[in-house]
């Protein structure tokens, strides 16, 4: 971008630039005669690269040509386009704070019932756009912006396609973008407001797990994910999610369109059913208490910050009375435990053999082992106790900065046990 800042764009006094990006350049201005703040886009075409010119001035006409016409408590309004013999500009209703993508990694993460405030708001705001005949085409987090009260708008409706309501629309090539697209985007076959769900579940995947739904390493084999291969359930990742909730994010990115929501309103009526049950059952510990929970603990006294929030994303916080057995002798299990408050006796054939408090961990055998395999002692909660569980399958998906983390942790309790048991037998 070569636009240079000169105090003024047309009418408008500019403060400061707040966005910068390859197509366009966004600053904040102040609309002197309706006594407001906006954000002004600006869009430079480079005659000389023909293919991004193109693109760009379609761009630019998608949303000029929405001036006006999405005014709705959820979506950025565009309050005026203007066309200049060098440059374009969108005068924009001006948003602060930041986009949803900042809450997209693993140590930044919202709660689960504002993940789903956020999108049940998301719906209101397409479902509307969608009666107006508009879909988005790219919609994902870094295009949803929140404000510091928390508030939400959808914005860059910059690859939107305008048509009449319930007709499909044919793809433009070079439209989107490809972590969140539709098959039917990637295929570019006729698209409806089906493949705008299609993303947005993708978005609410992303910022309720801090990952994709598909693992792939470059753009082709994503794609070829996106069309064939089936979603990795994101409870894989964040095994707090509800079973409802998990079911509405895969069929909001079912491959088959038959078996996607068909409407916005079919999809957010599943989705305030969960905001209900989720309300129900209550978040009762926020995640910043959690996690400073797992700090206090010399078993994470190797892990960093961003270890320690993806450990929160993995593991499932679980509230035991006393008395329950958590873990049988000779079932198959998959996960190991860790012991937040509370103490435990460990069985053998019916007889005690040993207990465990605060910051011990149990079923840790099975970590070590590449298959399910048979619990070999009982575990049984002699107090109220709290306790996070990990499942292998999540510990195998972990990055490889957390798994290293919990194999030098989990390698020092065994040194720690085999110490034990050899001074317990010099005694004899």
């Amino acid at each position: 971008m070569n636009f240079e800042l000169e105090g003024w764009i047309g009418k408008y006094p500019v403060q400061k630039q707040i966005g910068a990006g390859a197509t366009s350049q966004v600053f904040l201005a102040r609309d002197t005669l309706a006594n407001r703040d906006v954000a002004i886009k600006v869009f430079e075409f480079d005659e000389s690269n023909g293919v991004t010119a193109k693109l760009l001035r379609k761009g630019f006409l998608a949303e000029a040509g929405l001036a006006g016409k999405l005014v709705h408590p959820h979506i950025v309004e565009i309050y005026d386009a203007v066309s200049e013999p060098d440059y374009s500009y969108l005068v924009l209703e001006y948003v602060p704070g930041s986009t949803l993508e900042q809450y997209t990694e693993a140590d930044n993460l919202l709660p689960l019932g504002k993940v789903v405030e956020i999108i049940f708001k998301c719906i209101r705001a397409m479902d509307f756009a969608f009666q107006q005949g508009v879909i988005h085409r790219d919609l994902k987090p870094a295009n949803i912006l929140i404000s510091p009260e928390g508030e939400i708008k959808v914005s860059d409706f910059g690859a939107s396609f305008q048509g009449a309501q319930g007709h499909e629309i044919t793809q433009i090539t070079g439209i989107g973008s490809p972590a969140y697209m539709s098959p039917e985007q990637i295929l570019m076959e006729d698209l409806n407001h089906q493949t705008d769900i299609y993303s947005l579940g993708v978005a609410m995947y992303k910022l309720l797990t801090g990952r994709l739904p598909y693992n792939a390493s470059n753009q082709v084999s994503l794609a070829h994910e996106i069309i064939n291969v089936a979603p990795i359930p994101p409870s894989t990742y964040r095994p707090d999610i509800p079973p409802l909730l998990e079911q509405i994010i895969l069929r909001a990115i079912e491959k088959n369109r038959d078996l996607r929501y068909a409407t916005w309103i079919d999809f957010g009526k599943d989705l305030s059913k969960a905001f209900t049950s989720l309300r129900l059952a209550g978040e009762s510990v926020p995640d910043s208490e959690k996690f400073q929970t797992l700090r206090d603990l010399q078993f994470f006294e190797d892990f960093d910050d961003v270890m320690l929030w993806e450990v929160l994303r993995i593991s499932s916080w679980k509230r035991v009375t006393a008395g329950t057995t958590i873990i049988r002798e000779g079932e198959q299990g998959d996960s190991f435990f860790l012991l937040l408050e509370g103490e435990v006796a460990v069985s053998l054939r019916g007889k005690q053999i040993n207990t465990i408090e605060r910051g011990g961990c149990f079923g840790q055998i099975l970590y070590f082992s590449e298959h399910s395999t048979n619990r070999t002692t009982s575990i049984t909660a002699i107090t109220k106790l709290t306790a996070i569980e990990i499942k292998a399958k999540a510990m195998n998906l972990a990055s490889d900065a957390c798994q290293v983390g919990f194999n030098k942790a989990l390698i020092r309790v065994l040194i720690d046990r085999l110490s034990h048991a050899n001074t317990k037998l010099a005694e004899r």
